[in-house]
């Protein structure tokens, strides 16, 4: 009798489980395109990509892009945290730039003209060096 149950058990269709634990397994590809034409003008394209695997097999295969996706790592604060920082940084430089363009045109010129006297210095005595 059990010889007879243990053929029963192995003759029955797989169930769901057994099907899904396959193809997790081994994965799934499901792909299509689908194009609407009018008049032989066409329209759209939909090309559709389905892959369904464990995530183990993903790996195997070289997709992990949920590991650096911010949506759906903790890491999604800390780049949230950078993000308002660094606007908050922009924004004080283009106040800044404003600042400094809205200068009067003699402070500008006085700012202008003392850089390049302290570069000249600089470069005469480079050259002085050069020439001995």
């Amino acid at each position: 009798m059990s010889s007879e149950r243990t053929s029963l058990i192995t003759a029955r269709p797989p169930g769901l489980v057994d099907v899904l634990d396959r193809i997790l397994d081994k994965g799934l590809v499901i792909a299509g395109d689908i194009k609407v034409s009018l008049a032989n003008v066409e329209l759209l394209t939909l090309q559709i990509r389905l892959l369904v695997c464990s995530i183990d097999k993903a790996e195997q295969i070289g997709l992990n892009w949920w590991r650096y996706d911010t949506n759906l790592t903790t890491r999604a604060e800390r780049a949230e945290a950078e993000n308002v920082e660094l606007r908050e940084r922009l924004a004080e430089l283009e106040r800044e730039v404003r600042h400094l363009s809205a200068a009067p045109p003699e402070a500008q010129a006085r700012g202008r003209r003392a850089k390049p006297a302290r570069q000249r210095g600089a470069s005469k005595r480079t050259s002085k060096k050069s020439r001995q």
